[in-house]
């Protein structure tokens, strides 16, 4: 191959579909982080099924130390969105 011909450019080109997958994968990023920040804190974390079916654990699933370990995997998540977010941003509206 002759040194002066060149490879054409290779433009970034995402179609509509990657855009949707791209926004629905950070919309679920952020439902995700938003429930698992929130949800350990409400009443409806003491009322569950899994503590009534199993009464001896239920001081696990009242233990803050779970209770933020979850919060600590929903900041995870959100953190994640925001990342996905913003590489989504730079890459389809430059």
């Amino acid at each position: 191959m002759p040194v002066d011909e060149q490879a054409p450019e290779q433009t970034s080109h995402y179609g509509w579909r990657s855009r949707i997958a791209a926004l629905a994968y950070i919309f679920v990023c952020l439902e995700l982080g938003m429930f698992l920040l929130l949800i350990p804190w409400l009443e409806l974390w003491e009322r569950n099924f899994f503590a009534a079916l199993t009464p001896p654990w239920s001081g696990l699933w009242n233990n803050l130390y779970l209770r933020g370990a979850v919060s600590g995997l929903g900041l995870i998540n959100l953190g994640i969105a925001l990342s996905e977010l913003l590489a989504f941003l730079r890459r389809f509206f430059r």
